[in-house]
């Protein structure tokens, strides 16, 4: 694992806890340990954390609220030894991702450190020229110091590419990770940069955010085109002047982290109404970089697959098996809006569904439980053909007969469309309610 988890262990120093922590060590996780609640708060202020696991004699739920309040967004896992049922029921409700029994097993802190980050290679795989280009571009920037705007469809892979540059720019520690996406304002400005005592009730005590835990490594922000406004000015500042400021705080702090920046939308378009900041957008995209989806590389789909398929055997300890010719022809024709996290969550289930040799056709399954099949070639047509008709009976005809190709699979056919089920579902019911005629079988 190239991005080492900061775990911290609150309850007291026993044999129990010191195993958990061994065992968290040998994951390959960074293990600090804390005897009390105050103790553990003082240790995230100073150097942050990815996971914490709490013993549940303590109060869990106060525990979560205190991280509320000063704006600490980990996950928590309660963990106990022969704790009453009711007590990892209470745990769970008053926040904690899951409740872990002590004496700690070694897969279930392995499975905990691993639901913290993504369950991939840290490294992109592919020789398609088009990725090539792209990583290349991100080595030849990895040793500078500006700023790099990682732009891509959802699963191509922005948080791999972002990664491979940090990981070529020599820059100290782990990159840091900002999701920026879905966490609420006040959150993400004290996980950034950080608050002084008193800036805000519940800030009882000195926050260091992100940006300055960095120091000298890397921060990526997932999902930049998500902040807020007000964050977007600071942030924008910080990039110009090289320096930060906590919430709450006057003095300036020196900034030295490299910042990454990655979005699945297009931030010119956000600027365009306003939804982005123009100078923010010049600084993070000084460099940008573009993950191409997989279905622009789709010689990288079988190598692929086989990688994939080999991975997830040896992580859930299942015999290897490889994909017959059937399986990979079947997977070289679909669109994978999904990109390459489709495919690997399909070569996912396709090792934990085959029971024989290989794995056939029959073990792809697509996300909603639907068999994956063939999607059908383009076919010629002539131009001429589509001359003194209107767009709507053109989309029309071509989203009926894709349909019926599909033997009325609607996820299916839209994934051949580019469109989503909820968009195909109201077509259909719009042909329906205007008496256009609709194969009974779809």
């Amino acid at each position: 694992m190239s991005q080492v988890i900061r775990v911290l262990l609150v309850g007291a120093p026993g044999s129990e806890f010191r195993l958990a922590a061994e065992l968290a060590r040998s994951a390959g996780a960074e293990v600090t340990m804390a005897d009390d609640i105050a103790q553990s708060l003082a240790q995230l202020r100073q150097g942050g954390g990815d996971l914490s696991l709490i013993d549940v004699g303590f109060d869990v739920g106060a525990y979560i609220g205190a991280l509320r309040a000063e704006r600490f967004a980990i996950p928590v896992l309660a963990c106990g030894i022969d704790a009453p049922a009711e007590r990892a029921v209470a745990a769970i409700r008053a926040g904690a991702r899951d409740y872990l029994p002590l004496p700690p097993q070694r897969e279930l802190i392995a499975a905990a450190i691993a639901s913290v980050v993504e369950r991939r290679d840290q490294t992109m795989l592919g020789s398609d020229p088009v990725l090539l280009r792209a990583q290349a571009l991100g080595r030849a920037v990895a040793r500078s110091h500006a700023p790099v705007l990682v732009a891509g469809e959802a699963g191509v892979g922005k948080g791999m590419m972002a990664r491979d540059i940090h990981q070529a720019s020599g820059r100290p520690g782990a990159m840091q990770i900002v999701e920026c996406a879905g966490v609420s304002a006040e959150v993400l400005e004290s996980e950034l940069f950080g608050h002084e005592a008193g800036a805000f009730p519940g800030a009882a005590n000195r926050r260091i955010g992100r940006l300055e835990q960095a120091g000298e490594g890397s921060v990526l922000l997932r999902e930049v085109g998500a902040l807020p406004s007000p964050i977007q000015a600071r942030l924008s500042t910080a990039l110009q002047e090289h320096r930060i400021r906590r919430v709450g705080g006057d003095v300036p702090v020196p900034m030295s982290a490299r910042v990454i920046a990655s979005t699945t939308v297009d931030l010119a378009a956000l600027v365009g109404i306003g939804g982005f900041r123009a100078d923010l957008l010049a600084r993070l995209g000084l460099v940008r970089i573009e993950v191409p989806p997989l279905r622009e590389r789709a010689g990288d789909i079988v190598p692929l697959a086989a990688h994939f398929a080999q991975h997830f055997a040896a992580e859930d300890g299942i015999a290897p098996r490889p994909l017959s010719d059937e399986a990979l022809a079947l997977l070289q024709r679909h669109r994978w809006p999904g990109n390459v996290r489709e495919l690997a969550d399909m070569v996912h289930r396709a090792v934990l569904l085959a029971d024989g040799y290989d794995i056939g056709p029959e073990n792809l399954v697509l996300s909603d439980g639907t068999l994956l099949i063939a999607e059908p070639a383009p076919e010629q047509f002539e131009v001429g053909a589509l001359v003194g008709r209107s767009v709507e009976e053109v989309e029309r005809e071509l989203i009926l007969q894709t349909l019926e190709r599909c033997q009325g699979n609607r996820t299916s056919a839209s994934n051949i469309l580019g469109i989503s089920v909820r968009t195909m579902r109201n077509k259909l019911r719009t042909y329906i309610e205007a008496g256009i005629p609709v194969a009974p079988a779809l």
